[in-house]
């Protein structure tokens, strides 16, 4: 069947627009179910093609209204196939790389030629996580190239990609660099050194469990002993690459198996039947990049593409009708469009705001005229919602519920066929392993970590914590000293839900095969995720099995229900339904309840954004701690693809390479600053600071030195990145089918919403001239470039000469009292129209001009204010070189632009010029 169209909330076609964008007119003569003809319910969505892509929310049932994308790896791209066509394919986003040099002819102003499948290899590494044509923020930050921007950016993009696309060509072989020596310049070797030894170091290539990778693992450890704390995807990956790094690993494991909250249980019954059960983490969502995909591909195994069809069953056991059923449905994603929108409205104010609140608001408005089947299909629905959560929609975040969509890998959700318990064991193979071995202390400090389970003692140089979100939560470790206050506040902030299983061995299929899913409707509200979804594994698990889903509040009232309860439950909702088929529906031969939340090794089954939450908590999680002593992993430490096994297992591979890194400066001796408390990066203290910044205009953001009021006195100027896209029609004036536009949108659906934070140092009086610069952003990122020559870095870049700067403003910003609620910014808040919060910023500083302290001196755009005393004068003020990193020496902050240099504006934004000179643009996001 056709998908129905789709209607956007306000319509030019609507004979009665309503000046509200957010309601529908006339609330009380229209049924929520009505559709009127509307093309797209989220504008924003315009410019995407309809790839199919369920959404995090259709984690149980595909949607059937695509939101989209879905690429075949080997589509055509003979149309850029010649050199000159190239660099509109690398540069699709980032229009400097079709700026010409002004130089004349020089190979390294050359785009270099690897081979004519450029686009092809790009999108092969957006699926790995990468920008298809810029650098992500850690390869900013790992300084892959001496200076961002210019033609050596493009060359390195293209080896990148090249390498990453070579090896997904045949993930058993290990890559090495002399295979692509033989055509690639030499003068380029530099790059694929670089690029080379960065996609090995964090795991993007080379990683998994093929024999020719594992020949690679040393027999003898090189490098210290360090901690795996917990076994499950996060631990084995960690545990696997530390090992090929040469480390002496130890991972403890509290249960008596590996995989955590992967578990995958042979069911044995009479007539030697027998099946796989997963009765933890089951589907792979999204098989383009899912490097499990890539695993699962070495050990020779064919995943099965779970199918969308997904019949739905009333009370009495009738199949729904489908065209009610799609009725209801896109009312379901239009009520969901509009709380998205409201969101937008709310601003800061959403934060404290839940998702089922705002869905139960619309709803009330919409009720007119339905009958009890319809509410009972909107109840699951919301069922279906809370699975893909695992959290009660009156407990999830109204403003970042869904703050990983734009990062979901694409592809199909699928199963494999033995359960994933083939992925654990292939993971855990040779890795030294101590089971029952329950930790519940850990201390670290400068000198390595102890790790205490029982009455025994473990010593590391260095440890990684891996444990569920939920065992945090609960306080069953103890650290040793106290883990910082913002860690254990994001601990506290972000949500672990619950989801419950019951498997059944049946001696015979009498369901339909060709299907994968069907549903079933519940009356009551608070039970709408009982049951409420079947899973059919006869195709994936050797046996006639069958598992039923508990969600939402239903799935904490499950953890006390007697065994036998539910499972007379469940084959009464069988026999509703196929009896009246006049199928004979069978005693199971063997049954499994879950109790996840009673499991004292998980209480829960996986993370999500509660109310008061954001993604940067999933950060703030992730952060280690003890000068690079204690690291964390796991499905809740990564915003990009949390509560998914591929999340957790890349989070290993990401603690691994910032283990390596760690040893690699103690092991050079390089005395590394953090702060001046071992609790927080160096990172995350720039980032608390900029919570609250003294200045604020447009993009900018700025940090001073309270103490000193010289206007010569350094302060740390912040340029965020990540402004809207183009609207839809500005997009829809292009060919709808072209290979260039599937490129743009592709890269567009990974960037979106991502924001990217660079920095410079400046003085005080620089910051105050630059404030007063009027035309907006580009005129502002022009007088940087013109006056004052600065180049801004990531923030690693700012380097030692900002260290005593951000040490002084910290320790200042202790001895002073809390700043008013009003004002203050919540973790994620940059994501939000700020517009409340500037009108007031406006008014305080309005009021405190009035008295006699120092002026505060309020940007007219509606910027933040800074504190300025009154005898200070305008002065022009340039810094002079300053070095900002000893590994970097060509990163400097200087007051001449030349050439070739690189300045950060917003692409979407015309060409801006320095006098005569090229100006290259970029803007670079994380992945």
């Amino acid at each position: 069947m056709d998908p129905p169209p789709q209607f956007p909330l306000d319509s030019q076609e609507n004979p009665n627009p309503n000046p509200n964008p957010l309601l529908d007119p006339d609330p009380d003569s229209i049924s929520i179910w009505d559709q009127n003809p509307n093309p797209n319910p989220n504008p924003t969505l315009d410019h995407y093609l309809p790839f199919s892509v369920p959404k995090k929310r259709r984690r149980g049932r595909s949607q059937r209204i695509p939101a989209s994308f879905r690429v075949p790896l080997n589509f055509n791209a003979s149309s850029f196939s010649s050199n000159n066509d190239l660099p509109s394919v690398v540069s699709a986003r980032n229009p400097s790389s079709l700026v010409q040099s002004s130089k004349g002819p020089d190979v390294s102003d050359e785009i270099i030629v690897i081979n004519k499948e450029a686009k092809t290899e790009a999108l092969i590494a957006l699926t790995a996580g990468f920008p298809a044509d810029s650098l992500t923020e850690e390869e900013i930050e790992g300084g892959v190239i001496p200076v961002i921007g210019g033609i050596e950016q493009v060359n390195y993009t293209l080896i990148r990609n090249h390498i990453i696309a070579r090896w997904r060509e045949n993930v058993s072989n290990w890559v090495t660099k002399e295979m692509f020596i033989g055509y690639i310049p030499q003068h380029y070797h530099t790059l694929l050194d670089s690029a080379y030894n960065y996609l090995v170091s964090h795991g993007y290539i080379n990683f998994g469990v093929a024999p020719l990778i594992k020949e690679r693992i040393p027999a003898e450890p090189s490098k210290p002993g360090v901690i795996v704390i917990g076994a499950g995807l996060a631990g084995l990956a960690a545990a696997r690459q530390l090992m090929r790094f040469g480390f002496k690993v130890t991972v403890l494991e509290g249960r008596k198996r590996a995989g955590g909250r992967v578990y995958t249980k042979k069911m044995e019954g009479g007539n030697r039947l027998c099946a796989a059960a997963d009765l933890g983490g089951s589907v792979l969502t999204g098989t383009l990049g899912n490097p499990l995909g890539i695993v699962a591909r070495q050990l020779g195994e064919m995943l099965y593409k779970v199918r969308d069809r997904c019949p739905l069953y009333s009370l009495d056991g009738k199949p729904v009708d489908p065209d009610m059923d799609m009725k209801v449905e896109s009312a379901f994603n239009r009520l969901l469009d509009k709380a998205s929108r409201l969101r937008q409205l709310m601003g800061e104010v959403s934060v404290d705001v839940s998702l089922g609140a705002a869905l139960e608001t619309f709803r009330q408005l919409y009720t007119h005229a339905v009958n009890d089947e319809e509410i009972n299909l909107f109840n699951w629905h919301l069922a279906n919602l809370e699975y893909a959560n695992a959290g009660l929609l009156s407990n999830l975040s109204l403003a970042f519920w869904d703050q990983d969509d734009p990062y979901d890998m694409g592809g199909d959700h699928c199963f494999l066929p033995g359960g994933n318990g083939k992925l654990v064991q292939a993971l855990s193979e040779n890795v030294p392993i101590l089971y029952e071995k329950t930790v519940h202390t850990i201390r670290y400090g400068s000198d390595g970590v102890q790790v205490i389970a029982g009455s025994q003692v473990f010593e590391g140089d260095m440890a990684v914590c891996t444990v569920p979100l939920g065992v945090l939560k609960k306080g069953s470790i103890k650290f040793i000293p106290e883990l910082p206050q913002r860690k254990l506040d994001g601990i506290k902030r972000l949500g672990f839900g619950l989801l419950n299983k019951v498997a059944m061995l049946f001696p015979h299929v009498f369901w339909e095969m060709d299907l994968d899913t069907f549903g079933h409707l519940s009356d009551d509200p608070s039970s709408r995720g009982e049951f409420f979804l079947f899973y059919n594994y006869a195709t994936v698990a050797g046996g006639p099995l069958l598992i039923a889903l508990v969600a939402g509040e239903a799935a904490h009232k499950f953890e006390s229900m007697p065994p036998t309860d539910a499972v007379t439950q469940v084959i009464q909702i069988l026999k509703g339904i196929y009896e009246p088929k006049g199928i004979n529906v069978p005693e199971p031969i063997q049954t499994v309840c879950t109790r996840w939340a009673s499991d004292p090794f998980c209480f829960g089954s996986y993370s999500n954004v509660a109310v008061g939450a954001s993604g940067d908590d999933y950060d703030i999680l992730a952060e280690s701690v003890g000068d690079g002593r204690l690291f964390f992993a796991g499905e809740a430490t990564t915003r990009r693809y949390p509560a998914t096994m591929h999340g957790a297992f890349l989070s290993g591979l990401r603690e691994a390479a910032n283990m390596a890194h760690y040893a690699n400066i103690r092991s050079l001796r390089m005395k590394v600053d953090r702060t001046p408390s071992n609790a927080y990066s160096s990172a995350s203290l720039l980032a608390d600071l900029f919570r609250e910044p003294d200045i604020e205009f447009g993009s900018f953001s700025v940090i001073l030195d309270p103490k000193n009021a010289d206007p010569k006195s350094p302060a740390i100027l912040r340029v965020t990145f990540g402004e809207p896209k183009k609207k839809s029609h500005d997009i829809a004036k292009h060919d709808q089918h072209s290979n260039k536009l599937l490129f743009q949108q592709l890269q567009s659906h990974f960037n979106q919403q991502q924001q990217l934070h660079v920095y410079t140092l400046l003085s005080r009086q620089q910051v105050l001239d630059l404030r007063e610069v009027r035309g907006g952003d580009e005129m502002r990122l022009n007088h940087l470039c013109e006056k004052l020559g600065v180049k801004l870095v990531g923030r690693k870049g700012l380097g030692p000469s900002a260290d005593s700067v951000v040490a002084s403003i910290k320790a200042e910003r202790g001895n002073r009292k809390p700043v008013s609620t009003s004002v203050s910014i919540k973790p994620g808040m940059s994501k939000l129209k700020a517009g409340i919060m500037k009108r007031k910023l406006i008014r305080k500083a309005k009021v405190v001009k009035k008295s006699n302290g120092p002026i505060l001196h309020a940007d007219m755009n509606g910027g933040s204010a800074a504190k300025v005393p009154e005898e200070t004068r305008i002065t022009d003020q340039v810094l002079p070189d300053v070095l900002v990193s000893e590994d970097e020496p060509q990163t400097t902050v200087r007051p001449l632009l030349s050439d070739q240099e690189v300045m950060f504006v917003n692409p979407e934004n015309n060409l801006p010029t320095c006098k005569d000179k090229v100006v290259y643009i970029y803007l670079f996001k994380p992945y």
